[in-house]
């Protein structure tokens, strides 16, 4: 059985709890309980969230044993650091632990405890530059879901913490066991560490209905050609006012945007690892490897095979 101490202090950012759900469903699908979750703080008791609701906590002391430990972030890490009590905790639960994980800005609770010099780290893009001010032995990319670097796993804001609580089960059970999870707990899509915390869609940020649901049918089909006419369609407009009313709302052109969304695609794919290139050409929309290949170096700088091996590398340190 694998154990999960959450710990949690005062004010912790009351979402850091919705990654619980993860694991009560790993279970549910393993048909097994696999997970066994706890909630932690330094003194045990009573310790309010971020939104004033209250939850009881076993005592953090020397008995508290867990494989996992989910550190909470608070919503202002700038004005609400760790204890000394309570980074001591951290730091001594991290020797005993296979993994100790800084959920959201809980990565700076980590580098209180000195678990970040000299290791990749990540957190809410809102105060990544804070985190690398702190930390400046860390090397703080800002631009990530997640990420794994040894022991030591961090999350991007928010919902990205689902997204690491994922990479957890899979790791533990298996992608299928992860992605049944996903489907349960009505995931769009699941992601990969090293997607950026910006998806392409949030970035576009349509006003209209009419653009949105062309966007998330294009989103949907990213394998066919996707031509204008077939977006105006879905929006019921002609061409020339889709394509007139797309760069006003978002700014790009419909070639420019669906070749983004075909990016952030085929580099999830890519990262997770469980297709050769050519499929992943193929279903993202491209016209083959080489165009994929094309179109990578010149939107992101790097090739797909070097994206494939950072992403093997990180799994196999987990």
């Amino acid at each position: 059985m694998h154990r999960i101490g959450f710990f949690l202090t005062e004010r912790f950012q009351i979402m850091a709890l919705g990654t619980q759900s993860v694991f009560e469903f790993a279970n549910v699908v393993a048909r097994e309980q696999v997970y066994q979750v706890k909630n932690y703080s330094v003194a045990g008791g009573e310790i309010r969230s971020s939104q004033g609701v209250s939850i009881n906590t076993l005592a953090a002391g020397t008995g508290a044993e867990a494989d996992s430990w989910l550190i909470s972030g608070v919503v202002d890490p700038i004005a609400g650091a760790a204890t000394a009590d309570e980074a001591a905790f951290i730091r001594r639960a991290s020797t005993q632990a296979r993994r100790t994980v800084g959920l959201c800005t809980g990565a700076f609770f980590l580098g209180q405890a000195g678990l970040l010099d000299g290791r990749r780290a990540t957190t809410h893009w809102a105060y990544a530059e804070a985190l690398k001010a702190r930390h400046p032995l860390a090397r703080i990319e800002p631009d990530r879901i997640f990420i794994v670097d040894g022991p030591i796993w961090t999350s991007a804001g928010l919902t990205a913490a689902m997204d690491l609580a994922l990479g957890m089960v899979e790791k533990d059970l298996g992608p299928e066991i992860a992605t049944s999870v996903a489907r349960v707990l009505v995931m769009d899509h699941r992601r990969s560490g090293g997607q950026s915390q910006k998806s392409e869609l949030l970035k576009l940020a349509p006003k209209s209905d009419r653009i949105q649901k062309a966007l998330a049918y294009a989103r949907k089909s990213l394998a066919l050609p996707l031509r204008v006419d077939d977006l105006a369609r879905e929006a019921n407009l002609s061409p020339r006012q889709f394509s007139r009313i797309f760069q006003s709302e978002t700014g790009k052109s419909p070639a420019k945007a669906i070749e983004q969304l075909r990016v952030e695609a085929a580099r999830n794919m890519i990262e997770r690892g469980r297709h050769p290139l050519e499929v992943i050409a193929r279903e993202t929309g491209f016209r083959d490897r080489e165009h994929l290949r094309e179109v990578f170096v010149r939107e992101l700088g790097v090739a797909p095979q070097s994206l494939r091996r950072e992403a093997r590398s990180e799994l196999e340190e987990a």
